[in-house]
């Protein structure tokens, strides 16, 4: 009788895992969704057309286009894909894209800057649209890698210029990838004193004149604690 429980209750041992790993395979599998949820991409430049110009993007003035597809190409390095600038001197802006900045606050880029003239202001900015005013002008917030102005320096936009912060300052480090991270939703509502629309207007990149910068993928997330 002892043989008999004891075979009947290492079936049970042998049963009992197997019975459980659908429900630890479906909660392993909703983890994962959610933690992908927690962010998205805004642009990976992944996607570009015959002149290497990144697709979807538009030059902020279309009298000195040829010159902005010259000077913003997409390249890759160890099989990822970035955007190198040379010498632009102008913006190129994305528009319309589908993101809610109260559920994802966190901006994330990464940029590495190889020259720039001295005395350059700004060197380079990533710019966040979050509203249009009731004209449906833009309503940007402008992250500006700095010559001389120090880091976390505000200068508040006028009719027609966006508010400025400095997230990295001075001429180096050259050559290396430098990641920022900014909660766009809450300088917006620090700087415009009101929440910004459910859905964000789009993003733009600027670079000086002479300067030779990179931008790597432009990602947005719901914590700054993602890589």
């Amino acid at each position: 009788m002892n043989g008999l429980v004891a075979t009947k209750m290492a079936r049970r041992l042998v049963v009992l895992p197997l019975l459980l790993f659908p429900f630890l395979l479906l909660v392993h599998t909703k983890s994962a969704v959610a933690e992908s949820a927690r962010g998205m991409v805004l642009e990976d430049f992944k996607s570009a057309d015959t002149d290497g110009f990144p697709v979807d993007w538009e030059h902020e003035s279309q009298r000195s286009q040829s010159k902005g597809r010259e000077a913003y190409k997409v390249l890759s390095e160890d099989g990822t894909n970035f955007l190198a600038v040379k010498d632009a001197g102008q913006r190129i802006k994305k528009k319309k894209i589908d993101w809610d900045p109260k559920a994802y606050p966190i901006l994330t880029w990464r940029w590495r800057l190889h020259k720039s003239p001295s005395g350059n202001e700004p060197i380079a900015a990533v710019y966040a649209s979050l509203d249009t005013d009731l004209l449906f002008i833009p309503v940007f917030t402008k992250y500006v890698w700095s010559g001389g102005k120090p880091e976390g320096a505000l200068t508040e936009g006028g009719m027609f210029s966006g508010s400025e912060i400095v997230v990295q300052s001075g001429l180096k480090p050259l050559d290396e990838w430098v990641v920022e991270r900014v909660n766009v939703y809450e300088d917006f509502k620090r700087i415009h004193k009101h929440e910004p629309a459910p859905k964000a207007w789009g993003i733009s990149i600027l670079a000086g004149p002479g300067v030779d910068i990179d931008f790597g993928s432009i990602e947005v997330s719901s914590t700054i604690s993602l890589p």
